[in-house]
């Protein structure tokens, strides 16, 4: 729930930022969408979560 929590929060700050910024092309496209599942909790919410939750994994297990 933590993970979830912040990528929403994370997307929600980036999204007001292009929006402000009048950016809007593919990447934040993207970003806008992906907010939308979050927020909405919709079916696909739960598959994007899986599939943020093994980047992240992925991310941590890297070791420098």
């Amino acid at each position: 729930m933590a993970i979830s929590l912040s990528v929403v929060l994370l997307l929600a700050i980036i999204l007001v930022v292009l929006l402000r910024g009048g950016s809007i092309k593919a990447g934040p496209a993207i970003v806008a969408v992906l907010f939308g599942f979050f927020l909405a909790s919709t079916g696909m919410a739960d598959d994007i979560q899986r599939f943020l939750n093994s980047i992240a994994e992925t991310i941590n297990s890297i070791s420098f």
